[in-house]
């Protein structure tokens, strides 16, 4: 079944002749799953990175060493910068990144649930973040997960200043 958001997604990119990429760490590619079930998604979704790994999460989507070593893959300035790396690395206009802790149990000091969400045009001080903290088990994080970076999509696309 096609998903809503996804669809008032790519049809707000395709308003405005813009393209996006997504960096997907917990969520192991299910916002671009959800994007590619519409048909025609590709005129706006260009593909995206699973960075999974936390050394994937500098080589694909270009967070820096050091935000890496002194904040860790869980945190909002590594959502940040993952969703403005992937940006410049697929040359899209925009950039949709998540990473967190999707369980069983908790990592490196974060409780299984708490999850950021990053939207951003090219440059990373552009940037959109939201922390979530969801309950539910391993599929319920990751699927809540998914369906809330693309209403974060939406809503930062619907702002004047993202025409």
């Amino acid at each position: 079944m096609t998903d809503s958001r996804a669809v008032e997604v790519l049809a707000l990119l395709q308003q405005r002749s813009q393209t996006l990429a997504t960096a997907e760490s917990l969520t192991g590619g299910l916002i671009g799953e959800l994007l590619t079930d519409v048909p025609g998604a590709s005129a706006a979704y260009l593909g995206g990175a699973i960075t999974y790994a936390t050394r994937l999460k500098a080589t694909l989507a270009g967070v820096q060493e050091s935000v890496l070593s002194t904040y860790g893959p869980v945190d909002g300035r590594t959502a940040v910068q993952m969703a403005g790396g992937i940006a410049v690395r697929c040359s899209a206009d925009w950039g949709l990144a998540v990473t967190g802790v999707a369980g069983p149990e908790p990592q490196d000091g974060h409780r299984v649930g708490q999850v950021f969400l990053a939207v951003c045009r090219r440059d990373p001080a552009q940037s959109h973040l939201r922390e979530l903290n969801l309950s539910g088990d391993r599929a319920t994080v990751r699927r809540s997960t998914a369906r809330a970076a693309l209403d974060l999509l939406v809503e930062v696309l619907g702002m004047p200043q993202a025409r």
